[in-house]
């Protein structure tokens, strides 16, 4: 008779060492597993000893992900995962499709840990990047003078990808290790400079140590320079920016409509802030659809969404938002009734204004519905001939209402 209740499935972290480094506990699980899910490579560290039916992984996996596991529900099944399941691996995403519930997870160490105990980093003090699903400007989050991390590997291309970059961003004396098979026999070490990177690609199984040297700063606070962006001028002043971020208030996992993006500084900042952020840039003009792009990943966030398009046409089919930024469009009709509309319960709106009639239509708002204006004058410094004078921004008028 079927049980009601489904066996645990069991995913066992294995290292580049194979079955001798793992645990009695995780050997006695694979003996006794009747059938096996893993990469090929991780099946091929099983010797023939293990008995149960090996099945790689299909392609693509996410999908097949729940069939696979329903079709068998009454076996013994084990599930093989690079070192620890729960970090960047197969064990968070099973989590996800069948619930914590049905997972009994054995972790080995994972690369990261081998790394810093390799390098003699202090790993909670330590950035991790992964590359594996995301493109390598995604480093530049993280990029700053003297700073160091760790970044999980794509490929055996992944090291001169990363010297590349580094070094077209202004980092060419940054030292790279590129960690290869930790742990195992055939663990290899090499070591060079971004700048001078010349070694050929190595084995897939990689992970790399980056320790920046001198180079460009960029800030972690809200209100980057604004030469660090391109623009055709339609850009959020720095300190005007500052002030829209910190209202916006963006918390872990929150996604952001920035709407009327012009060149995306808000949504980049937003997404900087922390890199469980997401946001969705809506732009009507081509032009800066493609510097926004270029923006976001010149910054270290190429994951910002970007939306060809006017709204509030082109907001149809997002994501619901939990904050929302009004940037350009405040007097097309629809524009602030569509944003209001797609706020949930708790969510939060800020519209900045600098035109006569886009001030009239925050206060109409602020009239009906409440919130908060503010009202910012920025002056900066700048040569009057031979002495200093101040030389006056457009003041920005800032509604913040809360659904």
């Amino acid at each position: 008779m079927r049980s009601e209740t489904p066996p645990l499935v069991t995913v066992v972290g294995i290292g580049a060492g194979g079955l001798p480094d793992l645990s009695g506990t995780a050997r006695s699980i694979l003996d006794t597993a009747e059938l096996i899910f893993g990469s090929p490579r991780q099946l091929d560290l099983l010797p023939a000893s293990v008995e149960g039916v090996r099945r790689p992984w299909p392609t693509p996996l996410l999908p097949a992900l729940p069939g696979l596991f329903q079709s068998e529900p009454d076996r013994r099944i084990c599930v093989l995962a690079s070192g620890d399941p729960m970090f960047h691996g197969i064990g968070a995403t099973l989590a996800r499709v069948l619930g914590p519930d049905r997972l009994r997870v054995l972790p080995h160490p994972s690369s990261v840990s081998l790394a810093a105990a390799h390098l003699g980093w202090d790993l909670a003090r330590t950035d991790v990047v992964s590359l594996v699903t995301a493109p390598v400007p995604t480093i530049g989050r993280v990029l700053n003078p003297g700073c160091r991390f760790l970044i999980l590997s794509a490929g055996a291309e992944t090291p001169a990808a990363v010297a590349a970059h580094l070094t077209a961003r202004g980092f060419p004396e940054a030292r790279l290790t590129v960690l290869e098979q930790l742990g195992g026999p055939g663990q290899c070490v090499r070591t060079g400079t971004a700048g001078d990177w010349a070694m050929p690609p190595g084995d897939p199984l990689n992970v790399i140590a980056v320790e920046c040297a001198d180079g460009p700063p960029s800030a972690l606070v809200p209100g980057l320079p604004d030469d660090a962006y391109e623009t055709d001028g339609q850009l959020t002043k720095r300190e005007v920016r500052a002030v829209t971020l910190a209202t916006l208030a963006p918390v872990p996992g929150a996604l952001l409509w920035d709407v009327g993006a012009g060149s995306g500084s808000i949504g980049i900042e937003w997404l900087r802030s922390h890199p469980a952020c997401r946001a969705v840039a809506v732009e009507p003009d081509a032009g800066r659809v493609a510097t926004i792009t270029a923006n976001a990943a010149a910054l270290g966030v190429p994951g910002l969404r970007v939306v060809h398009g006017r709204a509030p046409e082109a907001l149809d089919g997002l994501p619901d938002p939990d904050t929302i930024f009004i940037g350009g469009g405040l007097t097309r009709d629809g524009v602030l009734d569509r944003c209001l509309a797609a706020l949930r319960p708790g969510g939060r709106l800020v519209a900045n204004a600098v035109t006569v009639e886009s001030e009239a239509v925050l206060a109409g708002a602020y009239a009906r519905l409440g919130g908060e204006l503010t009202r910012l004058t920025v002056q900066r410094g700048s040569p009057v001939g031979g002495f200093t004078g101040w030389r006056s921004f457009m003041p920005v008028t800032i509604w913040t209402v809360t659904r």
